[in-house]
Order: structure tokens, then sequence, then C-alpha cells
């Protein structure tokens, strides 16, 4: 084993010779080391270093876009949009969360090159914002890409649980949803708590299906329960389509992307692709909808499933727990199948005490409805 003296002595002697100890690395290890980094700015900043290091980091597999920068809500008085009501997402609360909390902070993704003077140029060069699109623009080889909204999409008042992953193509393939009134952390209440929201919709029909388990009780059609998850969903399906509309130029200018997500610093919503959708996303026309900067969710079939209560085994406690299953029309692997249907499709969906709360609800009566495109 060589002595601590004699490997210093070496460092100094390659260094007096002018060999950086960076270029005895291989670059296979250099590039395993950036995958592993991921964080795009921060390898931006890498690419900085040296040339070896500016030829080698547009070749990393994976990369993570953390977004951080959101035009403040009150621009969006501008925009002619109200203030809502104070209870439950509302439509215009949704409309400034797609605009300020996913198109906006779109516009102005904090990458900034470095270096510069003090001066009025420079500080102007600073406060400069770029798309992700144009952040990702010099990343030639991406495979795995994972993007992540400082903010999430759907407003809802403190307490309430709304989880939603939604699979695209060229246009939705699947949704899961998963929803409460109330998420309590421990067991301070028995009682599960209701809502009494209302909201015009698109055309809706229900109908039941004989699944074992508990059905959902009258006041729950009454007391404006179905409504309210009918807007659950419904803001769901927007904010995934407004994700989805706003990938077509990555996935467009970046062909060896292999598989995407798409999510939010709270952790709300996910919207994935996968090698299949993404080669779908390219191949197909989007269909975008008449009115907003989105994706046109198709007319879809859904499976719904209540509990008034669901208490976990950690002693969370969901009341109003409900679990919906979206599938497009005509889908293969329709969502009016059997319980297997549902377990393998929604059963990796969420983690931890949600992956438990999903297994409760799956044995509950199910629900069917049916909802025009929008």
């Amino acid at each position: 084993m060589q002595s601590k003296h004699r490997i210093f002595a070496e460092d100094l002697l390659l260094a007096a010779e002018g060999e950086d100890h960076f270029d005895r690395i291989p670059d296979s290890l250099m590039l395993l080391i950036f995958n592993k980094l991921a964080d795009a700015r921060s390898l931006g900043r890498c690419s900085a270093v040296s040339r070896r290091f500016n030829a080698l980091v547009p070749l990393v597999d994976d990369a993570c876009l953390r977004i951080d920068r959101v035009i403040p809500a009150d621009d969006a008085s501008s925009l002619g949009l109200g203030s809502g009501g104070p209870r439950g997402p509302r439509i215009s609360h949704l409309l400034k969360s797609m605009l300020l909390a996913v198109l906006k902070p779109f516009a102005h993704c904090d990458a900034r090159s470095g270096g510069g003077g003090i001066g009025k140029h420079s500080q102007m060069q600073q406060q400069q914002h770029h798309s992700p699109a144009q952040v990702l623009k010099n990343f030639s080889s991406i495979r795995n890409l994972r993007m992540e909204l400082p903010v999430s999409d759907v407003g809802t008042d403190d307490g309430v649980l709304l989880r939603w992953k939604a699979v695209f193509g060229t246009t939705l393939q699947s949704c899961v949803i998963l929803a409460g009134t109330k998420l309590d952390r421990g067991n301070t209440d028995n009682a599960p708590s209701s809502s009494t929201m209302a909201m015009a919709s698109p055309d809706l029909g229900l109908g039941g299906e004989d699944d074992a388990g508990g059905s959902i009780p009258e006041s729950f059609y009454t007391n404006g329960g179905l409504k309210l998850r009918v807007v659950w969903t419904i803001s769901s399906l927007i904010a995934a389509a407004t994700r989805h509309y706003l990938l077509r130029e990555i996935v467009k200018e970046h062909p060896t992307l292999e598989r995407v997500k798409l999510a939010d610093a709270h952790g709300q919503g996910t919207l994935a692709m996968a090698r299949e959708q993404i080669k779908e996303f390219r191949e197909k026309p989007l269909a975008a909808a008449a009115a907003a900067n989105r994706t046109q969710v198709p007319a879809c079939n859904m499976k719904l499933r209540y509990a008034p209560v669901l208490e976990l085994s950690d002693g969370t406690r969901i009341h109003g727990a409900t679990l919906v299953v979206v599938k497009p029309v005509g889908a293969e692997a329709a969502v009016c199948g059997g319980r297997k249907e549902l377990d393998d499709f929604v059963g990796d969906t969420f983690d931890g005490p949600f992956r438990e709360a999903v297994a409760m609800l799956s044995k509950r009566r199910t629900y069917l409805l049916e909802m025009n495109g929008f």
C-alpha cells in the first residue's frame, strides 16, 4: 500500500505536468455520475466547467427539471378571473391554477446562464427565463425525463385529499383519482364530513354494478356529494390535459425519450408517458381543446367506489373516501371489467397509506358513470 506522502507527491507531480485528475476518470463513469445528478440546471452548470464536461453532459440518459418560478396570483386580474366561493375547487380557481401554476412556470423557467458583469445588460440577462424546451434543447440523449411544477394544479380546501395519476398517448388513456373530503392523521373524529357544493358539469349517466361491499347512501346524491366528486374528476382531467399539451414541443425535439413524468412538488398529480405512449404522441395528431391550451379529453367511462370513512392501519382516517378510475369510451381493457382489472390497473398508482386506501376501496360496490368529452 502506498503511503499518503507518496500519493501526495504523485499528485504534485501530475499537477506540475498540467494533468487534470478528471481526465483520468473514464467517460462512462462520468456519465454515471451525471445521470445520478440528473438535475438539469446542475448539469448545465457542470457543462461550463470544461470542454470535456460540455461534451459529456448532453449525453446523459436521465434528467430532472424543477420549475420554481410562479407569477403572483395578482396578475390574474388582467385575465378576468374572479374569486371563487369559499368551499371546494372553484372553476375560477381552477383556471387560475392552470394559467398561473402550469403555464406561467413553463414560460418563466429559471434557467440562467453563468457569467456576466454588473451592467444593465448583464442584469437583464440574469432576469431572463426560458421554457423547459429551451432548457433541455442541448440534451441530445435523454431517455427518462421528470419535470416538477412548484405547486399543484387544482385548488382545494385545507384537509381535503386529492391525488391523481393520468397516462396519455396522443390523448387520455387512463386516469386514477383518489379523493376524500377530510384527511385525519389521528383518531379525532368518527363522523364522516360532507360537502354541499353544486356546480355545472358535463352530462353524466349513472348506474350501479353489483360488486360486493357497501352501497352509497342516499344523502350522497342529495347533499352535493356526487357533484363534488364530478368536480374533482373534471378538475384533475383538465390539469392532466394541460400538462400533456405543454409536453408536445419537448417530445417532438427529443426522439430518444422513452419515459416522461410531469408531477408537482405537493404530490397532488402525476402525468406519465411510457415508450408506447410517446411513440403514439409523435405519430398521431394531437386534438387540442377549442377554448384552452390543453389536450381535448375524450368521452369517458368511469368507475366510482365510495366509503363514508376509511380507517387505515397507521391511524389515518379518510372521510368521504372516493376512488375513480377513468377510461376513454371504447378503449381496450375497458373500465367496465371486473375487480381484477381494477386491481391490476390501480395497484401501483399510489404509495404508502394511499395504496392501502385503494385496496380497501376496491372491495366496495362499483358505480358506473359516463361523461361526454370536453
